[in-house]
């Protein structure tokens, strides 16, 4: 018999930006109840803490410190914490970190949660919904575009976003549709990464592209930028099918033997078409994946190795790109 915890006692290591924006979601879930909010030298309520073993004493911890810590604080928990670890990705930002971190013990592994939350979003539930639908045909192409003009506005010269770190688009942005698609489809067999400063507002490159080959054949572009117009498009090229995710509108137009009077080829027909709300989603998307993750405390589940090992596989390609 499982034994299911009622209110779980969580600790947050972070507090600004998107640590602020999981907090919030956390604070209203009434299942879950945040003790701490861990911080090396700050004290803003009763809850900050300047000491680290306080965490121990929670069923769970959320990491969503700057990149470069994460490594170090999953190992200081695994250490002494017998707890869940949820922890924003990427999971570690060198080689070394990675390679320790798949040495970890199988049971240790199965109570670490990388939240890639793009997995929870509804455009990941619809590709596997292609996946299984064989009679859409079968996968030849993806080409994703999901770009803003961020690089042109006054704030971004001063923003972590345009300095420091050259490679923010891929860390930020790319980072989700690898993972995705390596979800979906396993390890790539072939990767490239191209660089661009176009806006030249800052030293980060302000547009990148991953072109991506699978092992079953199947091929992928990613272009995400911050020097463009606003643009969110996915479009899949099947055997049977052409399926565009375009302005918030999921469309399939299918099937491929639609034909004219005099038996040419046509544009297919819409075969289905769906609304999804932009903001919407990704904030869905980012509650859904803290609740599966309260979920699996709350019944004292492990979770399934897959989801660790994709997002090591992730983390792998992202750090191998930025090292070439």
């Amino acid at each position: 018999m499982i034994d299911v915890l009622l209110v779980l006692n969580l600790g947050v290591i972070g507090y600004r930006n998107h640590a602020g924006k999981l907090i919030s979601f956390l604070e209203k879930n009434s299942e879950c109840k945040i003790n701490y909010i861990y911080h090396p030298t700050k004290s803003l309520d009763d809850r900050f803490t300047n000491n680290f073993s306080s965490l121990y004493d929670c069923d769970a911890v959320i990491i969503a410190s700057p990149n470069k810590t994460h490594y170090e604080y999953i190992e200081k928990l695994t250490k002494n914490f017998n707890g869940y670890i949820f922890c924003e990705k990427p999971p570690v930002v060198l080689r070394t970190e990675l390679n320790k971190l798949k040495k970890f013990k199988i049971e240790k592994k199965r109570k670490i949660y990388f939240n890639f939350n793009f997995r929870f979003k509804k455009i990941n539930t619809l590709f596997e919904e292609i996946i299984q639908d064989k009679h859409l045909g079968k996968i030849i192409n993806i080409n994703i575009i999901w770009t803003h003009g961020l690089a042109f506005k006054k704030e971004y010269v001063k923003s972590w976003r345009s300095k420091g770190n050259p490679h923010n688009v891929l860390d930020t942005v790319t980072i989700h549709f690898i993972d995705m698609l390596n979800l979906h489809f396993g390890k790539p067999k072939k990767i490239q990464y191209y660089t661009k400063l176009v806006a030249k507002t800052g030293i980060a490159y302000d547009t990148v592209n991953v072109d991506i080959t699978y092992e079953n054949g199947i091929n992928a572009q990613i272009l995400n930028s911050y020097a463009s117009p606003s643009v969110n498009e996915i479009s899949i090229l099947t055997s049977n099918s052409w399926i565009v995710f375009r302005k918030n509108e999921f469309i399939i137009y299918h099937p491929r033997d639609t034909f004219d009077k005099k038996g040419f080829f046509k544009d297919p027909p819409i075969y289905k078409k769906l609304k999804i709300k932009k903001d919407e989603d990704y904030n869905k998307s980012l509650r859904y994946s803290l609740d599966n993750f309260v979920f699996h405390i709350k019944n004292n589940t492990p979770f399934d190795l897959k989801f660790f090992n994709t997002s090591l596989e992730t983390n792998k390609i992202i750090i191998d790109l930025k090292n070439k």
